[in-house]
């Protein structure tokens, strides 16, 4: 499973993260699949690669609490959602079709 979280960078009492997709499994400085973002606590700055947050999203990708806030905060769910509703909407016209009784 991949969880989208922060990863720790920096100095002593001078904390950056990194925003990684990256394996549950694997230690907080351990080998991501990808950064997708960059967070600064002190001077309060982002930046987030949002298509590829989206692909991660997409794909089963699990935010952690504060990965959370910060995209929200971005709008990266907004644009989430017309995604959810369009992928919805051709799955269920996919299961009414293969519900259909045939006339034999």
């Amino acid at each position: 499973m991949v969880k989208l979280r922060l990863k720790r960078c920096g100095r002593k009492q001078r904390a950056v993260y990194r925003i990684v997709a990256i394996d549950v499994r694997a230690r907080r400085e351990g080998r991501d699949l990808q950064k997708v973002g960059f967070y600064d606590p002190i001077n309060n700055q982002t930046h987030l690669n949002v298509p590829t947050i989206l692909y991660f999203l997409e794909q089963g990708a699990q935010p952690t609490g504060t990965v959370y806030d910060i995209s929200k905060k971005a709008g990266v769910f907004a644009e989430l959602q017309p995604l959810r509703k369009e992928i919805e909407k051709n799955n269920w016209k996919g299961r009414i079709q293969r519900n259909e009784p045939t006339n034999s």
